[in-house]
């Protein structure tokens, strides 16, 4: 056998005995079952995804808590993108690559007419689906018959156009009441998720500090510089010593 022949052969039998990845199920209280799916070149994470790692605040006097960063030792961060404005075409594949797990807190307004996209980053990257109202308004102040149907439409018609209703909500500009809080339970929502940092125009922001702090929740939006801001947080995840990992499994 020629050289080149046994290189050949020696490949066949290294891909022959190579058995796939194991798939982790979720537990039947995962709200979305997709971090089961993840791309095979996304890396091994450092526990089995879709396993309650820590617990939301407890809803006291029907009202969620808010969380604004996960108390944790362990060098794990978190990222969540917002709105859906902008659906550019290699967020899915950025996403399934990295194995970032998000959590998506989308608004109608911009979902309705897309949900194909946005369906397909829920089934393959292990992203989470979250409620983020119909249109993006400015809840604080508002009536809570106002706010209530603002993230209960938004939570129902993902369930039906989506096939995953979320329980993890933001609220829009970060501003709420207690009248938003109460809506939120009242529509089903487990917690109400702000963030500890920013990824804007390809650079990340914090509000302490100079670097991304074990739980941190980073907010970054679809939008026109989603590549830059996405590769920016990654970057600064991996100059930190941060693993991205699933913000649902700490708010459980």
């Amino acid at each position: 056998m020629t050289k080149l022949g046994a290189v050949v052969a020696g490949l066949f039998v290294v891909a022959a005995c190579s058995a796939p990845a194991p798939v982790v199920a979720p537990p039947p209280s995962q709200p979305n079952p997709a971090p089961g799916a993840v791309h095979p070149a996304a890396p091994p994470g450092p526990y089995a995804f879709g396993t309650v790692q820590q617990k939301a605040p407890a809803i006291a006097d029907g009202k969620v808590g808010v969380v604004r960063r996960i108390t944790t030792t362990k060098p794990y961060v978190f990222i969540t993108m917002d709105d859906g404005a902008v659906r550019d075409p290699s967020a899915p594949g950025l996403i399934q690559q990295s194995g970032g797990h998000p959590v998506l807190f989308l608004n109608q307004r911009y979902v309705k007419g897309h949900e194909a996209y946005f369906k397909s980053i829920l089934d393959s990257t292990g992203a989470t689906l979250g409620d983020h109202t119909v249109d993006h308004p400015n809840l604080k102040g508002k009536p809570l018959a106002y706010q209530q149907k603002q993230i209960c439409d938004d939570a129902d018609d993902f369930e039906h156009e989506l096939g995953v209703r979320p329980v993890l909500f933001r609220p829009p500009f970060g501003n709420y009441d207690q009248n938003t809080l109460h809506a939120a339970q009242l529509c089903g929502m487990r917690v109400a998720v702000l963030w500890s940092a920013a990824v804007n125009d390809g650079h990340v922001q914090f509000q302490v500090g100079d670097k991304l702090r074990p739980g941190d929740i980073v907010l970054m939006h679809f939008r026109k510089t989603f590549k830059e801001d996405y590769e920016a947080f990654l970057a600064q995840a991996k100059k930190d010593g941060l693993t991205p990992v699933p913000l649902a499994d700490f708010v459980g």
